[in-house]
């Protein structure tokens, strides 16, 4: 995998120490500690709004995870899109997602150590499936789920616990949409956790 600012010693440093005090100032509580995992999938949501985005780097910082996470490929335009990669980014044609979930299986299987954040809608937009990426990217590479949280409302962001895959994907997505059941979005009417049902990948 390419190069980031989270493997960058020094800028490191100085984005953790500014995250923590910023997110102190701004009044939120980060939750969760450092997994001594050296690969996992972490999920974040609610995804509602493009606050997630820099809220979600400072909470990395702050635990201190090493992550690369994906996005929408307008969002890596020739001069911009290179600082969005430094900054963990993977662009993402969302009409091949089930090559993209073979190729990130890939890159797990040749790495060993590989964090990537998958959202679990993929769009900040009012949805009613969740997308199965993530699921069968961890089952795919055995490795595990991390679940991670924004509450805009209770200003709190963090990790929680893993998640094993079983291989029973609507047993696992009825148990992992339960855990996020309560949390508030930045635009909470964009997330109904009621509602929400699961997307499947396209054979």
């Amino acid at each position: 995998m390419h190069h980031t600012i989270f493997d960058t010693p020094i800028v490191n440093t100085i984005m953790r120490w500014i995250s923590v005090r910023l997110l102190h100032l701004l009044g939120w509580r980060v939750e969760g500690v450092t997994p001594s995992e050296s690969k996992y999938v972490l999920i974040a949501a609610p995804h509602t709004s493009n606050w997630d985005f820099p809220y979600t780097l400072m909470v990395c910082f702050a635990l201190d995870l090493r992550v690369y996470w994906m996005g929408k490929s307008s969002l890596f335009p020739p001069v911009l899109g290179r600082v969005m990669r430094w900054l963990g980014g993977i662009p993402v044609d969302r009409a091949k997602s089930a090559n993209l979930v073979q190729g990130t299986i890939d890159a797990f299987n040749h790495a060993q150590r590989l964090v990537v954040i998958v959202p679990p809608e993929g769009t900040r937009d009012k949805v009613s499936h969740w997308k199965t990426g993530f699921y069968y990217i961890a089952l795919g590479a055995k490795v595990p789920i991390l679940l991670g949280f924004l509450d805009f409302k209770k200003k709190v962001g963090g990790v929680a616990h893993f998640y094993y895959p079983s291989g029973d994907i609507e047993l696992d997505m009825l148990e992992i949409k339960q855990f996020y059941r309560g949390y508030s979005g930045k635009n909470p009417q964009q997330f109904d956790d009621e509602k929400i049902q699961v997307k499947e990948l396209p054979k």
